[in-house]
């Protein structure tokens, strides 16, 4: 029988060996087991799980609340699943129990295999790490804007590298819907951008590639006060140079580099 999976990309969950979930009710207790899980197999002192879990308004009684809310969770998931630890608690789960800590090992897995010149093994952890989210991240913490941020980049730090790796592998023409709505949502994300100008060459759309590099340029001026970076200049030149074939390019630099603390 496997382990109890804990799942905090997107409302926090936990799966038996099994796949049924456990009832979570509450979401101070959902808080709770988010925080314990973004730091599965840690001590996580009090004070910290009293300032994330009520979000800066803790009761008059931190500690006996704290210590009650910890009982319900043992009910609900299992009194050896929370341990008591060096002033705090600890959720006594390994890191790749938890789908956040999973997913960022197989980014990082993917990352290293691409940048190796290998898109066909990294396709493969990048598609079970995307396989994971279900946003957003940390969805039940009180105060959750700085360290979903972070995850945030990092499930963009796939979508990238996913789709490098589709392009070295000649799949332009399937990642190019992709890339135009992930594009139209972050317009200023020049890695993105350049990504899509390599699927619209590579498929043969030359033109409607240059098109999209001068309303690209034209954005960037416009909101930025810039010019288009090295990465983008390049694929423009690419783009002019006459009887260029079409075809996935070299491995470029516009391949995402790991995010912070890549596993």
């Amino acid at each position: 029988m496997g382990p109890v999976r804990y799942r905090i990309l997107g409302t926090t969950q936990v799966l038996r060996p099994d796949g049924t979930a456990v009832p979570l009710g509450g979401a101070r207790l959902r808080a709770l087991l988010t925080v314990l899980a973004l730091r599965a197999g840690r001590a996580v002192p009090a004070g910290l799980l009293v300032e994330e879990v009520w979000g800066g308004d803790p009761p008059a009684d931190a500690t006996g609340a704290l210590q009650a809310l910890v009982g319900r969770l043992r009910r609900a998931i299992g009194a050896q699943a929370v341990a008591s630890a060096d002033g705090g608690y600890r959720l006594t789960a390994a890191p790749d129990d938890v789908d956040l800590h999973r997913f960022d090992r197989l980014v990082g897995e993917g990352a290293r295999a691409l940048a190796d010149g290998d898109p066909a093994k990294a396709a493969v952890p990048l598609d079970d790490a995307l396989a994971l989210w279900r946003g957003p991240a940390l969805a039940d913490l009180p105060d959750r804007t700085a360290e979903a941020a972070r995850w945030e980049t990092r499930h963009l730090d796939a979508l990238r590298a996913r789709h490098t790796a589709a392009l070295d592998l000649g799949e332009a023409e399937r990642s190019l819907p992709e890339l135009t709505a992930l594009c139209d949502a972050r317009p200023l994300d020049e890695p993105l951008q350049a990504l899509r100008l390599r699927a619209l060459r590579d498929t043969g759309r030359t033109a409607e590639a240059l098109a999209a590099y001068a309303s690209v340029r034209h954005l960037l001026a416009d909101r930025l006060g810039t010019d288009p970076g090295p990465g983008l200049c390049a694929l423009h030149g690419e783009l002019l140079a006459p009887g260029e074939p079409v075809g996935p390019p070299a491995p470029s630099g516009s391949r995402p580099a790991p995010a912070e603390g890549a596993a």
